[in-house]
């Protein structure tokens, strides 16, 4: 292995020029004029065009042409929209590129999947998704399902000696490695691999809809059908009650843009992937939509302890040999007593070792020993098993020809191995026990020199001699702790699942906050119970010591039974059944194979518990934006849809609202609801109320309720202010002008109420928005513009009675924020006192 250089940076530099990235292809992204093509498509620029020509027919080619040119304002807003979204999401695929580890300049490092290059040597471990095409120069054990390929399920064992009629020396991009590990050259990347020739159909695979998706689409079908029936009637009413067919059209069309709720796909699209860019700010990638919506839900968080509540940086700190004990600072002072076990430790560890606990006895025996074992040659290796819990290897010391087989593992298994009964078993386990009560990693370690001519199939087969018990200990993340109690003042209850002693499990536990007054169950335990049983218990566990992967899949099976929303964390082949189950399931960026990165709902980048807790935090923060910006959708187009059928039903009244004015509220309606709300800060107690409940409707009765009363209240100020102006016998431009000023300052004030559920009008100003001061600013100059420049007067219909006369439309539009300032501070106070 010390021998393998590998390229270097100018190598790898040139084979990107000559053979590009890794990658298969993937959609192009559209251009201005493709994210124009979608849009003529859309149901409202088909409006505005209806409108704008309709307009120039009955000879207003003036406002006509405005409509038309406003089509390319509209683009520019969705050119804009899509441009932010496609950023994030190209962020979001550089970052879920599988890593992989290779050999460069001698060194192992870790690069992404596709900056893989041919010559490149890779290192392959269980688990891993082999990422390109290449021949196997070193391996062990190793297994390889290729069924992407073959349909074949039963998995490949490759080695170097290929028979004349197999290929079991080379591998294939995308296959998976089941078991062992080994290195290989790689002969083809991207297109030239042999999953590359298929993979083009993958283009073709549209992602499901998740259940926010279709509760929209839904939504706004609904809304669509009873827009175009009102539509009808609208045409046909104006016709029967005006006799102007051409201006019953232009009314039926002016109320079809004002129902329609186009903002929805466009603010949910937006939210989404740019929640999901949020979220790797965090160190998160999230790698299915549907995730945003069920974080701010999860009643249970399971979590592995190892490098994930701890660092996952394993040192020695005790060791129990020749019935001494030794701590750390005394190691150098006995090294002829830890000689023997610390050089055992690391013959039964793998060579070139990636675990954090093998790396530790490396560095342990390089301390002790001053030596490494490059004398030895492996002749067998029986790996460890979930059922047989410790790993052996047989070794041949090169210079004196003599065999060692060196084993470490759980102590349990290792003193059956030993025959431990009696007297002496209790002795060990009292030391095992010393070591857990200090939150220490325990492992023992055995040998035999036995000299046989066919090694047996099991290691239980030799006769083995107790060596001693090694204790590591793998430091609590400093932010553990606080994360901890963030969860349990969220409702949150926060399970931990490890693989060490129930001793070791509740120590850690201790240090980090963990609920102590729950019980404890150990996976032989778990293994008696019955689904029922274990179901019924289950509410009073949150530690789970002992567990092996294959458990984890009940544990999250028994939460869900009792209609628990469940996190679970996992990095192992063996996990990833359990990580599809979960509702949320989540993959180790770092220690996690890609087989439970794919299983995995998201992936933590930096294997952090805090990130968990982050991503819990902003999963609700971006839920009750998404929320917010929907109820306000909804609010502001019921004052527009009375606004624009009022005039219909009542004959002598004059036209309120035209085309032209909805195009005007439209500029200000979808940034603020894409860009303001989406930025806007979290709520008060976000981490201090229960999760929300999956299976309430996004939009349920009481939202839709809530903003048909704001857009209710909003529409009868407007009624008022409308009425009043009759009154002072303006003219019909002046009344529309007054009127609209009305329903502008209403939305304003609309727009700053709904941006908070828990912050009042002043904090909501006083904080840095600033797209939102941006839109609102540009929406207050617009209308001073068409209310006072001549030309824009005439476009829009307005004639100015004198800027005292729009007093009452400020007035007015205060009273709408008065009253829903006065009831968000009520119920603010009912939260607060829950």
């Amino acid at each position: 292995m010390n021998q393998i250089i590998g390229l270097n940076k100018k190598e790898v530099k040139q084979r990107l020029l000559s053979f590009g990235y890794n990658e298969l292809p993937s959609e192009k992204p559209k251009n201005i004029l493709r994210i124009a093509i979608e849009v003529f498509k859309e149901p409202m620029f088909i409006l505005l065009v209806s409108c704008g020509l309709l307009y120039i027919i009955i000879g207003d080619v003036l406002e006509g042409s405005v409509l038309l040119a406003s089509i390319l304002i509209i683009i520019s807003i969705t050119f804009y929209h899509y441009q932010k979204t496609e950023k994030a999401l190209n962020a979001l695929k550089q970052l879920a590129s599988p890593k992989v580890l290779v050999v460069r300049e001698g060194k192992q490092i870790k690069v992404s999947g596709r900056e893989i290059v041919p010559d490149d040597i890779v290192l392959l471990n269980e688990g891993d998704r082999i990422s390109a095409d290449g021949i196997l120069i070193e391996g062990l054990n190793l297994s390889v399902d290729e069924s992407i390929l073959t349909g074949e399920s039963i998995p490949v064992l490759k080695s170097i000696q290929s028979q004349a009629d197999s290929n079991t020396e080379y591998l294939y991009s995308g296959t998976l490695v089941t078991q062992g590990h080994g290195m290989m050259k790689v002969i083809a990347t991207g297109l030239k691999t042999e999953f590359g020739k298929i993979g083009t159909s993958l283009l073709e695979i549209k992602d499901s809809s998740t259940k926010l998706q279709i509760e929209m689409k839904k939504l706004i079908k609904n809304l669509f059908l009873i827009g175009i029936f009102i539509s009808i009637f609208v045409v046909v009413i104006y016709y029967f009650t005006r006799g102007n067919f051409i201006q019953a059209l232009l009314n039926g069309l002016t109320a079809s843009m004002a129902i329609l709720p186009e903002e929805f796909p466009v603010v949910l699209t937006i939210f989404i992937a740019m929640g999901a860019w949020r979220l790797t700010k965090k160190n998160v990638l999230t790698r299915k939509p549907s995730t945003i919506e069920t974080l701010g839900s999860a009643t249970i968080l399971c979590s592995d302890k190892t490098g994930t509540i701890t660092q996952n940086k394993m040192e020695v700190t005790s060791i129990y040999a020749e019935d001494e004990m030794i701590y750390k600072q005394k190691f150098l002072e006995n090294n002829h007593k830890l000689s023997n076990i610390v050089q055992l430790a690391y013959l039964a560890s793998q060579k070139n070792a990636i675990d954090p606990m093998e790396i530790a006895f490396a560095i342990t025996n390089q301390l002790i020993n001053k030596k490494n074992t490059d004398d030895y040659t492996l002749i067998k290796e029986y790996p460890f098993q979930k059922s047989f819990m410790c790993m052996t290897r047989v070794l041949k010391n090169n210079k004196t020809n003599k065999t060692i087989i060196a084993s470490k593992g759980a102590p349990e298994t290792i003193f059956n191995l030993c025959k431990f009964k009696g007297i002496e078993l209790e002795k060990h386990i009292e030391i095992v026990r010393s070591f857990a009560e200090k939150g220490l990693r325990v492992l023992a370690v055995a040998y035999s020199e036995e000299v046989r001519a066919t090694l047996p199939d099991s290691q239980s087969d030799f006769i083995f001699k107790f060596s001693g018990i090694i204790g590591l200990e793998d430091p609590i993340r400093p932010e553990v702790p606080q994360a901890i109690k963030e969860c349990q003042e969220a409702g949150v209850k926060v399970v931990m699942i490890t693989g060490d002693f129930p001793t070791t499990a509740r120590s850690i536990a201790k240090q980090i906050g963990l609920n102590l007054n729950e019980d404890i169950m150990t996976g032989s335990e778990l293994n008696q119970l019955t689904e029922k049983e274990l179901a019924k218990t289950i509410s009073k566990i949150n530690i789970f010591a002992r567990i092996i992967p294959e458990q984890k899949l009940r544990i999250v099976q028994a939460f869900q039974a009792n209609n628990e929303i469940v996190a679970m964390t996992g990095d192992g082949v063996n996990d990833a059944p359990a990580l599809k189950a979960a509702n949320i399931g989540i993959a180790m960026g770092n220690k996690g194979t890609d087989v439970a990165r794919e299983a995995a709902s998201i992936v933590l980048l930096d294997d952090n518990f805090s990130s968990i807790v982050s991503a819990i935090r902003l999963g609700r923060k971006i839920f009750d934006n998404l929320q917010k910006a929907m109820s306000y959708i909804l609010a502001i187009h019921i004052p527009i849809i009375g606004l624009t059928l009022l005039p219909v039903f009542i004959p002598t009244l004059p036209i309120l609202l035209m085309p032209l004015h909805i195009v005007f509220l439209e500029l200000i309606i979808d940034p603020i609801c894409a860009i303001a709300f989406e930025q806007e800060q979290e709520e008060a107690f976000i981490m201090n109320r229960k999760p929300r409940n999956p299976r309430e409707k996004f939009f349920g009765k009481k939202k839709i309720l809530e903003s048909t009363f704001q857009g209710l209240l909003l529409l009868i100020i407007i009624l008022l202010v409308y009425y009043l102006s009759i009154r002072e016998v303006h003219i019909n431009n002046e009344v529309r002008a007054i009127t609209f000023a009305t329903l502008i300052m209403g939305n304003l004030f609309l727009i700053i109420t709904n941006l908070s559920k828990t912050r009042n009008f002043f904090q909501v100003i006083y904080e840095k928005n600033w797209p939102r001061t941006i839109i609102i600013s540009i929406a207050i100059i617009m209308l001073i513009c068409v209310n006072s420049i001549p030309i824009l007067q005439t476009i829009f219909q307005f004639k100015n009675p004198g800027f005292n006369h729009f007093l009452i439309s400020i007035l007015g539009a205060s009273f709408v924020l008065l009253i829903l300032e006065i009831i968000k501070f009520l119920k603010y106070q009912k939260t607060v006192n829950k």
